[in-house]
């Protein structure tokens, strides 16, 4: 049996609040309702062989051996620390049978995969239609003419991620600084659409036009001028003649601007029209208030009949970069340095094979963190990450794939401008995109080639608001507008500065001894507690020697106008044998003491609707362990922070006025001396355990708005987990989304025991799958977490997580519980239902009877009876004078 939901195209909204809601393009676009334009997720039940297999190709092929994925699919479960190419290389085979729905029989249809590891042929039926060289940008197939619109369908896939020179990035994974990883790693869509069609600009190869271009002008306060450019094409048997609309809507639902226009394609050709959209009272787009219109697109054939279209969203809004007066947004110049990160796009585990929803959430955890800009190292990322720097405001450095490699041999330099090419092709309409980076990373490439990879986006994109970036010394820099450097560069050589140029840093906080050993005050794992975490912190904010720090960055002059922290996640690598540890979360997106150091740098003004990335707050950097410092480190926004040590104790008030001004607008507080383990001791003795704690309050304008409390974890007694939901999205049974889950082991009171090395065993029921990297699903504790993926099937329902101890006993915490459930996928699919079924690897699921957390009344009474036995062992010591 087929299936293809087809009815949810209708059903899509047609205006979405961009701050509210997330949306995820299609192909690089919206759906739009009443377009006849229908697109649908390819990705459920593909079948997958890692190796290479003679006749895979061929559509008889035998394939019902083979393992049922899908995509996003890497080609392996990795464990949790995969450096120092553990990971699989070589070619591996996918296979998807499908057939077509009745409605699509007179459609013209395409392939659209956001991106293939390595290098990638594509067959449908036994014929080749797409073949491609590089992992990080779409693959286009035009396969009207060779689908059987009646039968049965193959597609047949061949990616091998293994080191070749001839295509970029280049070098050797052993020689470099993260992994290739492997497969069919972003989504799979089918494009239908009519003959006479809205061109897709990364299949058309065409210089700044294919699919829509989006750009503006005379952008103000009061108005703001819209300009278009739309590429269509007329494989239908006649001349086409009809009319082109615009509709622009706001966030409101309301519309800003309207216009039309006549035109003409005749049979067999192309052509590009150009429109104006005149916008009064525009609401422009800023990292503070990243407003997105959404921009209707369709066209009616003589008889008013739609016959294709889109949405697309954009965000208005003008950059200028000014040499020595730095930064313009919105013709105002920005008020302060952009602080951001690098990001790279692996995650535990499943490395590059990343859900949507989980590059919204790193998206939207950066922009909690206060960051602002996102340097995309050292690739292009997947739209869904595209997408939500635009709602979410984030400033993005958009990168051509390359790291320390170059090769003279004349196919490498055709597929790097290739990868220009069709990077500005895919994200010109970003309101994100801030810098284009089309330099290959770290490289002693030839200087002629700088100046063709400035004109080749300058071709791409050329209008307003394009502007390209190389490091300082970089060979043929001096053809770019921006220069990469450090601030300790400029200050050492003041006469180097060129006044014309406008500075920032591409990558800073890190520190190491050599480029061998790595060792270095910002490369911390989480595991290793909270002073190494402390001390990477204070590194990263502040230190007393030497370094690009955010005490540097936000001293510089305009002309210096920011930096981006290398790196926000802790990732995987290829030519070290340890993950690089200098993230602000880990690869599971845990966050470190750092993060909250960043997030003390964000505005405390909470604006009314675009919230992310604002607010008060205020961090305790101290756990309260035996073997805590007395000193206690604090991270908060406020103007005033009281910290109060202990039920009764004298509060103790930082207030920054009256502290020494530095360039950090909140440099971390130390209140030295508060904690002192002896003073625990003598009031849990004396039965007074629950007034021991550290208190926070964070204070504006003399009012508490922010708080922050710890207290000592006591006797571990159960375990509690919970899911990674920032963002509120629910689960999506599309048979790919995920979710992080984190179990720990507390106390009774819930507080995390974060001294303890205990092994936890995981099992799911229901419909959901785990993911652990360990054999046995048993995860060891790290400072006092053990986090596991949950991923979808293709049916919703309800998922049950239980934790337990690996080994049992009788005084070992009891097991904790956590339901989760899917909701239906919101996009069209198409797959067999015969094929989904494998995707299923267990045989027991939840009935609607069964849907409730598992009652643990027995483990929980057998603990209450153990702990009153306890109480005769604790007596008896405290009699003996213990």
């Amino acid at each position: 049996m087929k299936r293809i939901i087809l009815a949810l195209a209708g059903m899509m909204a047609a205006v979405l609040p961009a701050f509210s809601t997330a949306e995820y393009s299609m192909a690089g676009f919206f759906p739009l309702d009443g377009t006849g334009r229908i697109v649908a997720s390819m990705n459920p039940a593909w079948r997958f062989h890692r190796g290479d297999v003679s006749g895979a190709d061929c559509k008889a092929f035998a394939d019902s051996a083979w393992e049922v994925v899908s995509l996003p699919h890497g080609v392996e479960i990795l464990p949790s620390e995969a450096s120092g190419c553990v990971n699989y290389q070589g070619p591996v085979w996918y296979r998807k049978h499908f057939s077509l729905p009745d409605s699509l029989s007179d459609k013209k249809l395409f392939l659209h995969f956001e991106a293939i590891m390595g290098k990638s042929r594509v067959w449908v039926n036994g014929k080749e239609v797409a073949r491609h060289y590089g992992g990080y940008l779409p693959v286009v197939a035009d396969i009207t003419d060779v689908v059987d619109r009646e039968g049965d369908n193959v597609i047949a896939v061949m990616t091998d991620n293994s080191d070749d020179p001839s295509y970029p990035p280049g070098k050797p994974q052993d020689m470099l600084d993260f992994a290739y990883f492997g497969g069919i790693y972003r989504d799979c869509w089918l494009v239908a659409h009519d003959r006479l069609h809205i061109t897709d600009p990364n299949y058309e190869n065409v210089v700044a036009g294919g699919g829509l271009a989006v750009w503006y002008d005379n952008v103000g306060e009061s108005k703001a001028d819209v300009n278009t450019r739309l590429h269509i094409r007329n494989e239908a048997r006649t001349d086409f003649s009809g009319r082109l609309e615009y509709i622009l809507i706001d966030a409101a639902g309301d519309t800003a601007a309207m216009t039309q226009g006549n035109i003409k394609v005749a049979k067999g050709k192309a052509t590009s029209i150009s429109s104006k959209l005149n916008v009064d009272n525009a609401r422009l787009w800023s990292p503070r208030s990243p407003h997105l219109y959404n921009l209707h697109v369709r066209i009616y054939d003589r008889k008013g009949s739609a016959v294709d279209g889109y949405r697309r969203r954009i965000g208005i809004r003008s950059l200028e970069f000014r040499g020595k007066d730095g930064f313009y947004l919105n013709g105002e110049p920005y008020a302060e340095p952009l602080i951001g990160a690098n990001r790279h796009q692996d995650y535990a585990l499943v490395g590059n094979a990343v859900s949507n929803s989980a590059h919204r959430r790193d998206a939207l955890k950066l922009k909690n963190a206060g960051l602002n800009v996102i340097r995309n190292a050292h690739c292009p990322q997947d739209p869904a990450f595209m997408d939500a720097c635009d709602e979410l405001g984030l400033l993005v450095i958009d990168n051509t794939p390359g790291w320390q490699f170059w090769n003279d041999a004349p196919e490498f330099g055709r597929r790097v401008f290739s990868d220009i090419r069709n990077l500005v092709r895919r994200d010109r309409n970003h309101p994100s995109v801030w810098l284009w980076e089309p330099i290959l990373n770290e490289t002693w490439y030839p200087s002629d080639f700088a100046a063709r990879a400035r004109a080749t986006v300058d071709e791409e994109y050329p209008w307003p608001g394009c502007y390209s970036a190389s490091d300082s010394e970089a060979r043929g820099s001096e053809n770019f507008p921006i220069w990469f450097a450090h601030p300790r560069s400029m200050s050492d050589a003041p006469d180097k500065i060129d006044p014309t140029r406008t500075y920032f840093t591409r990558e800073w906080g890190d520190n190491v001894d050599d480029w061998s050993s790595h060792n270095s005050p910002s490369r911390v794992s989480r595991s290793w507690g909270e002073e190494p975490m402390r001390i990477q912190a204070r590194h990263y904010s502040c230190p007393p020697y030497n370094v690009t720090s955010y005490e540097s960055l936000m001293s510089q002059p305009r002309q210096h106008v920011g930096g981006c922290l290398w790196h926000s996640f802790d990732h995987q690598r290829g030519y070290h044998p340890d993950p690089f540890y200098g993230g602000i979360m880990d690869a599971f997106r845990q966050p470190k003491y750092s993060y909250y150091m960043f997030m003390s740098q964000r505005p405390v003004q909470t604006d009314s609707v675009y919230a992310s990335g604002t607010g008060p707050m205020v961090w305790i950097a101290h756990e309260m362990t035996p073997f805590s410092g007395s000193d206690v480190t604090v991270y908060s926004n406020c103007d005033e922070v009281r910290l109060t040590f202990n039920s009764g104790g004298v509060p103790m008030v930082y207030r920054r006025d009256v502290m020494k001004q530095q360039g950090m607008k909140n440099p971390p507080m130390v209140f030295d001396g508060v904690y002192d383990f002896m003073a625990d001791k003598a009031l849990t003795r004396s039965g007074k355990p629950d007034d021991v704690y550290l208190l926070a309050e964070g204070l504006v304008d003399g009012k508490v708005v922010a708080t922050h409390k710890v207290q000592p974890a006591r006797r571990p007694e159960k375990i509690v987990l919970w899911a990674d939901t920032v963002g509120g999205e629910q689960l999506k049974a599309d048979g790919s989304d995920f979710v992080t889950v984190i179990a720990a082991v507390a106390d009774k009171n819930g507080r995390i025991k974060r001294l303890n090395n205990s092994m936890l065993h995981f099992e799911i029921e229901g419909e959901g799958r785990l993911i652990t990297g360990s054999e046995g699903d048993n995860v060891r504790l790290e400072w006092g977490t053990a986090p596991v993926l949950v991923r979808s099937t293709l049916r919703s329902g309800t998922i049950r997580v239980r934790a337990s101890m690996a080994k049992g006993g009788t005084h070992r915490p009891i097991s904790g519980e956590l339901t989760i459930v899917s909701v239906p996928s919101d996009v069209n699919m198409i797959y067999y239902d015969k094929d989904a079924r494998f995707l299923d690897d267990r045989d027991r699921y939840l009935s609607a009877d069964d849907c409730g957390v598992r009652d643990n009344d027995q483990e929980r009474m057998a603990l209450e009876k153990r702990a009153a036995r306890l109480l005769e062992v604790e007596r008896q010591q405290n009699e003996f004078g213990e």
